[in-house]
């Protein structure tokens, strides 16, 4: 059960950001607008040259690709509260922004409905930590969702998809379960189910749920939308078409699924809705699951132990756990003192075999995640691929 005191904070947790995704135009349209007061403070003869550059118009034309990044994210946050949560009125920048069903997506874990929040509270003034969360989320649309993400999504998905049908060939795949924790906007997951698997997604970011949300069940067109991801930053920029680079998006329509597909999303904590001793009787857990694929996620561990034991304990005897991805701690040294245990590659692999896994099919894959090909600065991990099966209880 969850205290009232956790009810509220989850409730204010969603609430700050939504207000995120609404003050986007003013955060971003300020920090592009401290680039023209330095320009003002030049010398009269080195603005002069700057404007022969095109300097200024490349500024206004960062002004008009933020609007309309603005104008889509709004579509995101129109309607929040189908989340369950009562969100205060829009605090928006862009009052006259053009404004926009989620596979079945019980709210789980710490995602429930809250009392309504105060209406004497402040506006939310978003950090640098909050806008950071969502411009990745901005670039992640490219991953997932964009022509321009293919090659990414070739190099991380491709192989774990190749390894799942490998491993069920000449089965029904609708009779098998599928998990995908950590799934982000969910790319990895549908593709899955349009494979034709029984395949659940879980993701807990409210920034990834809201926009999953949106290009999963309000995206009606291939390549409906238009965002400009790479807009934020000026630094390792080749030339400016690069960074004010249009993507278009979805490339695929989510909607267009197989007749008799069972594809669905859970909200919540990986660890308390999968870990839990007493689970739903509709949606049985332990050992119930016959794949589970984790990419970019062992590593959002603060217990990695519980991680894997928590793998175990749902997977299916002689069910097939495929990974991909690096080990970047996401609570080492974290602000908040949680408590974060970091293992090597090495000892993962060993805790895994303890745990009761036996690992093969080790390799490793390079890949990108959520990067600028066009950009002068890449990073290119050496993630860790393995296929598990579940040999001991």
């Amino acid at each position: 059960m969850f205290s009232e005191q956790d009810v509220a904070e989850e409730q204010l947790h969603f609430q700050n950001v939504v207000s995120t995704f609404r003050q986007y135009a003013k955060y971003s349209l300020s920090a592009n607008h401290r680039r023209r007061k330095d320009l003002g403070m030049l010398p009269l003869a080195d603005r002069a040259l700057l404007d022969e550059l095109g300097y200024k118009k490349k500024l206004q034309e960062v002004d008009d690709a933020i609007i309309a990044n603005a104008k889509f994210l709004n579509k995101i946050v129109e309607n929040p509260e189908i989340f369950g949560h009562d969100v205060d009125g829009d605090d928006s920048e862009l009052k006259d922004a053009d404004t926009a069903n989620h596979p079945s997506s019980p709210s789980r874990g710490k995602l429930r409905p809250a009392r309504p929040s105060d209406p004497r509270k402040q506006r939310y003034s978003p950090t640098e930590f909050d806008m950071d969360k969502l411009r990745s989320t901005i670039k992640l649309f490219v991953r997932d969702w964009s022509e321009d993400g293919k090659s990414e999504r070739d190099a991380s998905y491709e192989p774990i998809k190749e390894a799942l049908i490998a491993h069920f060939k000449g089965k029904d795949r609708k009779t098998l379960r599928v998990l995908v924790p950590g799934a982000g906007l969910g790319r990895l997951a549908y593709d899955v189910a349009k494979l034709g698997f029984t395949c659940q997604a879980n993701e807990f970011s409210h920034y990834m749920l809201l926009a999953s949300f949106l290009i999963l069940n309000k995206t009606q067109a291939i390549g409906e939308h238009t965002i400009y991801p790479y807009v934020h930053s000026f630094s390792n920029v080749p030339r400016r078409e690069a960074m004010l680079k249009a993507v278009q998006i979805p490339d695929v329509l989510p909607s267009d699924l197989p007749l008799g597909s069972n594809f669905s999303l859970v909200a919540g904590d990986f660890e308390e809705i999968y870990g839990a001793e007493h689970t739903d009787e509709d949606e049985p857990q332990a050992g119930k699951w016959d794949a589970i694929l984790t990419c970019f996620f062992i590593d959002t561990a603060k217990n990695i132990v519980n991680y894997l034991r928590v793998l175990h304990r749902v997977l299916a005897p002689g069910g097939v756990w495929i990974n991909l991805g690096p080990l970047l701690w996401h609570f080492e040294n974290n602000e908040n003192n949680y408590p974060s245990v970091e293992l090597d590659l090495v000892e993962i692999k060993a805790l895994a075999r303890k745990i009761g896994f036996e690992l093969h099919d080790e390799r490793t894959i390079e890949t990108t995640y959520s990067s600028n090909e066009e950009s002068m600065l890449g990073y290119v991990y050496h993630a860790a691929f393995w296929q598990a099966t579940k040999v001991s209880q």
